[in-house]
């Protein structure tokens, strides 16, 4: 894969600025804060999190669920767009016309900082997929080779330092890696019934509903991996329970934290930008 080779990355690090992108599944895998200082000490200029493109990506959801009919099924996760294009050519039309996170993410990174890289760290392969047809996303990490490149640059026992991350930070949108997150953060409650949403997780599950759909149901919340993002196969092996429990742990910290104004996510700052295609 093109965007995935590591030892250009590696290599880019060294001498051109780049911007981070990282996935709110991380914390799965990685520690927090911990894992700001193994970037910054990496080479990355910048580090951003997904949270505000979510953030951006539920507004344009909230926006066509009010005014759609039939059934809508979500496309943040690019395993689940594969899969209907190849084997449901018939719900094409029913899938959402939106960015992903980390599209929106990546398009918000090249407006504010435009002579940035930008590179994603993937929690799956159907990502990387997603990243490498891209104009947005430069380069692509999965979350596997990440652990191996802290070990190998014996990153693993740094002391964290007091950097957060780079601007754009929204809280509740954490837990969008898990399953049903969307639905649980797009403030669908004014344009949908609660019992016109159903979450589904792991792919065989979802081709079961897909086989026979319920016609109540006008807003599918899907992901491949059983769990949501957490259960991507390049995640560590805890079990999803575990993984589960450091991300409301982590949404918890993360809403005790001082967060300057400086550093929040606003509207403004993705003005001018489309996130619907």
């Amino acid at each position: 894969m093109k965007k995935n080779n590591i030892n250009l990355i590696l290599k880019e690090l060294k001498h051109k600025k780049m911007v981070a992108l990282v996935a709110p599944s991380f914390v799965a895998d990685f520690e927090y804060p911990k894992i700001l200082s193994q970037l910054e000490k990496l080479g990355f200029d910048k580090i951003v999190e997904l949270t505000f493109g979510a953030k951006l990506v539920n507004r344009e959801y909230h926006k066509i669920l009010k005014s759609s009919k039939g059934l809508v099924i979500a496309t943040v996760c690019p395993g689940i767009v594969e899969v209907v294009n190849k084997n449901y050519p018939k719900y094409k039309k029913n899938l959402i016309r939106v960015d992903s996170p980390m599209i929106a993410m990546a398009k918000i990174c090249k407006k504010i900082y435009p002579k940035h890289k930008t590179v994603f760290l993937s929690p799956c392969d159907y990502k990387k997929i997603e990243a490498n047809k891209s104009k947005y996303v430069d380069y692509v990490i999965d979350y596997e080779q990440l652990r191996e490149i802290f070990k190998e640059k014996k990153l693993n026992n740094i002391k964290p330092s007091k950097k957060i991350f780079d601007k754009f930070y929204n809280d509740y949108t954490k837990i969008y890696p898990l399953a049903g997150g969307l639905s649980k953060t797009a403030h669908l409650n004014d344009v949908i019934k609660k019992n016109e949403i159903k979450h589904i997780d792991g792919i065989k599950k979802v081709m079961q509903f897909l086989d026979k759909p319920d016609k109540k149901i006008k807003f599918l919340d899907v992901n491949f991996c059983v769990g949501g993002c957490i259960g991507g196969s390049h995640t560590c092996n805890l079990s999803i329970a575990k993984k589960k429990k450091r991300i409301i742990a982590y949404l918890n910290k993360a809403k005790r934290e001082r967060i300057p104004l400086s550093r929040r996510g606003t509207f403004e700052r993705a003005e001018g930008l489309k996130f619907t295609y």
